[in-house]
């Protein structure tokens, strides 16, 4: 019912504009020129009030009827149940909805059917309320905002207005949704480390990671909090991954920009990109099957012992999931450095390289460090590739043919594990905001570097 009364809004809403598009040439009997605003701003202004009417009572009779229904049959619940937790009356409500729904419920008693019937009941009134209140709201809004057209009417001033509140509202819906993420990080963080009573030099400096060992006691364990394996794995694999995407994605736009034709362009510039909509699970296929192999067979017959899962693998295959981001943007920013300054070069007696080394890469350099620190992003933010080519153990070393985790494959492993999200979430949400903070301060010194060796031109 939501998705058709969703459809059923957004039609009104277009034939709002159809309509109100019409009336506005109606009144000046086809004479545009008399009308302050343009048919279209008419037509526009009542889509607007229609679809904000119409989502606006659809989402918030929705959010209300959830959270009555829900009310009202958990206190049913309690009442019938006052012996049993919280998390039983949750699973008799779960099982009621799946009753009613027809669908297979965990388990089914006199309770279960009497609240599904119940539950049944509520909500079919409330949907038909919800019918009744949004189809209402719909069609007065596009009454009023048809009443309302006349020849002097400001319909293109309101209309801007109106997207200009909307476009403050997403823009602040963007910035109050990271700043929850950093609170929800921080507190986490917080609660964490309270839980092991505040050491957190234990966390930064520790050498081992097992913090789920002393579960079965209720308490965290201060000495198995150690996080250090887990960023030197992720820094020896990002590291690996970069030495291999940022020469080859650098020479790639290089070539592509300045010394490819147009049909080799054409051509290859498609196949790099390509790279870019491959899934990472492909990736990992790729590493654990035929590139983890390859490395082992290769090690062997040279005299070295490679592990079948290897900080190597993880780190090569990522680097060339990586190579087309770093490829792409940089060539447009190579693209975007004014010809001028080349035939300024080469009037000077600039062979083509020098130009290219001294004029066109200080010039883009801001834009490629920005593809490099994207691509630092991406590896850092990789987890399928290295959970199936690097392993999942917290070794530490500073061996690449040894296996190796990272702190997103640990914090995948903490939150989807058997353990009680709660006892989890601690290590799990430090983790996370560790490395939002790593990531946050190598962005800041990477942004002070290229201010201050940017190249300046009038």
């Amino acid at each position: 019912m939501t998705a058709v009364l969703f459809a059923f809004t957004f039609v009104a809403a277009i034939a709002a504009y159809i309509i109100s598009q019409g009336r506005a040439r109606q009144v000046v009997g086809g004479e545009i020129s008399q009308l302050h605003s343009r048919p279209s701003y008419h037509g526009f202004y009542s889509f607007l009030w229609v679809l904000m009417i119409g989502w606006g009572l659809l989402i918030g009779l929705t959010l209300v009827s959830n959270w009555v229904i829900e009310s009202t049959l958990m206190s049913r619940i309690a009442t019938a149940l006052p012996d049993e937790p919280s998390i039983a009356h949750e699973l008799v409500l779960s099982d009621a909805r799946a009753i009613a729904a027809g669908e297979v419920a965990s388990k089914t008693d006199d309770i279960r059917m009497a609240i599904a019937a119940d539950y049944s009941k509520v909500a079919g009134r409330w949907g038909w309320a919800r019918v009744f209140l949004v189809i209402g709201g719909v069609l007065g809004a596009a009454l009023l905002t048809g009443r309302v057209i006349s020849a002097q009417r400001r319909a293109r001033n309101r209309t801007e207005a109106i997207v200009r509140v909307l476009l403050a509202a997403m823009a602040t819906i963007a910035i109050l949704t990271t700043v929850g993420i950093v609170l929800s990080l921080i507190f986490e963080t917080l609660n964490f480390f309270g839980k092991i009573d505040w050491q957190v030099q234990k966390f930064l400096f520790g050498t081992t990671w097992s913090p789920l060992s002393g579960v079965h006691t209720g308490e965290l364990d201060a000495d198995k909090v150690g996080a250090i394996p887990l960023f030197a794995g992720t820094l020896m694999i990002t590291f690996i991954a970069m030495l291999v995407a940022v020469p080859i994605g650098l020479f790639a736009a290089v070539y592509l920009s300045d010394f490819a034709s147009r049909r080799v362009r054409a051509v290859v510039k498609p196949m790099l990109e390509i790279l870019a909509g491959i899934p990472t699970v492909v990736y990992g296929f790729f590493a654990a099957i035929t590139v983890a192999p390859l490395f082992r067979n290769t090690g062997e017959a040279i005299g070295l012992s490679v592990a079948s899962e290897s900080a190597l693998v993880a780190g090569v295959v990522m680097g060339i999931m990586i190579i087309p981001f770093i490829s792409s943007l940089s060539d447009d920013v190579i693209n975007a450095v004014p010809q001028s300054l080349r035939d300024g070069s080469y009037g000077l007696g600039a062979t083509k390289a020098e130009t290219i080394r001294q004029v066109i890469l200080p010039a883009a350099l801001p834009g490629i460090v920005s593809a490099a620190l994207l691509g630092f992003s991406r590896a850092v933010g990789e987890t399928m590739i290295v959970v199936m080519a690097a392993g999942q153990g917290a070794n530490l070393t500073a061996n690449p043919l040894e296996a190796v985790t990272t702190v997103t494959v640990q914090i995948v492993m903490l939150i989807t594990g058997d353990t009680e999200a709660e006892t989890a979430a601690g290590p799990a949400f430090t983790l996370g905001f560790t490395l939002f903070c790593v990531t946050l301060l190598m962005n800041i010194v990477a942004q002070r570097l290229v201010r201050r060796y940017r190249e300046a031109y009038d």
